[in-house]
């Protein structure tokens, strides 16, 4: 049952691949939020455990994992619901989705933006865990036309609830939060997050002005900088529906451009990072649903392919 797994290197792809063939990793199956840790490892979170697990680019099984649930103050079986992560200089930042639960339940754990850090090899936790993102959200008066209060109170995949995706670095040490949903007028919407690094610290969010691009009525699924542009995977607010590709300078005032003939066929794309000292994107599937919930952890597995633009 549990033989050895093949290990050949990942496909190479450019923007006009069809993306059917990818590398199978096993250990999750939630694949939701990555980053790099070099050249050949990539750390990834998954949105049903509060674990990150590491792995090495074409190997299989994960090479290393760190439980969070004490850092995060919630339970094993009371997922934190991760959903993106960013990197800046030595630093990780991740976020949940601060949304309700499928069932529309409240659940404190889910609102949490953190960092690790790579010490001695070791991916370890810095700083402290800071639940009160949304609170700061809601109380931001240039950003009180977006009703997050109300959203907040919605199920995440209702019309116009509140659910984070992505996260992004920018060149200016700050974050972008990118949101699934609301999705304002067909818009999707982009709230920049000006003061990670003292978040962590205890002090209060402080917030841009928000960013909405057209995305053709999809919305934010992951977001990353590579080099000095912006790469984002859209996709519906509602669970079911496609995926597209956009690149996005960066700047409010440009709108993103969609990747020709980008078919992501049967992935499910959820996390994306610029690959350093490359020009290529490794792409994450969240695999997960309730064919896969009898599943032993060891034999879940999610896809990855990695493109060239």
């Amino acid at each position: 049952m549990n033989s050895p797994l093949p290990t050949p290197p990942p496909p190479i792809f450019s923007a006009h691949s069809p993306f059917e063939d990818a590398f199978v990793y096993y250990g999750m199956c939630d694949a939701s939020a990555a980053a790099a840790l070099g050249t050949d490892l990539f750390v990834v979170a998954n949105d049903e455990r509060n674990e990150l697990l590491v792995y090495r680019r074409g190997v299989a099984r994960p090479v290393a994992e760190v439980d969070l649930s004490p850092f995060l103050g919630t339970k094993k079986d009371q997922e934190s619901d991760l959903e993106g992560a960013a990197t800046i200089g030595e630093r990780i930042y991740w976020i949940s989705s601060h949304g309700r639960n499928k069932k529309g339940n409240h659940q404190e754990g889910r609102h949490r933006f953190f960092a690790t850090q790579l010490r001695n090899g070791v991916v370890v936790p810095m700083g402290q865990p800071y639940a009160g993102l949304l609170a700061d959200l809601v109380a931001a008066p240039h950003l009180q036309r977006y009703a997050f209060a109300q959203a907040s109170g919605l199920s995440p995949e209702a019309d116009s609830a509140f659910n984070i995706e992505g996260l992004a670095a920018t060149l200016q040490g700050g974050v972008l939060i990118g949101l699934r949903n609301p999705a304002p007028r067909g818009m999707a919407l982009i709230i920049p997050l000006l003061n990670p690094a003292q978040i962590i610290d205890g002090a209060a969010a402080v917030f841009g002005e928000a960013i909405e691009l057209d995305l053709d009525g999809l919305a934010i699924r992951s977001i990353d900088l590579v080099a000095d542009t912006y790469v984002i995977v859209a996709g519906a607010p509602a669970d079911r529906g496609r995926f597209a590709l956009y690149r996005w300078s960066g700047d409010a005032s440009d709108q993103p451009v969609a990747v020709a003939h980008a078919d992501f066929a049967t992935l499910r794309p959820e996390a994306i990072f610029a690959i350093p000292g490359t020009s290529s994107l490794q792409i994450l599937s969240d695999d997960g649903g309730k064919h896969v919930k009898d599943t032993p952890q060891r034999d879940q597995a999610f896809k990855s392919v990695t493109l060239t633009l």
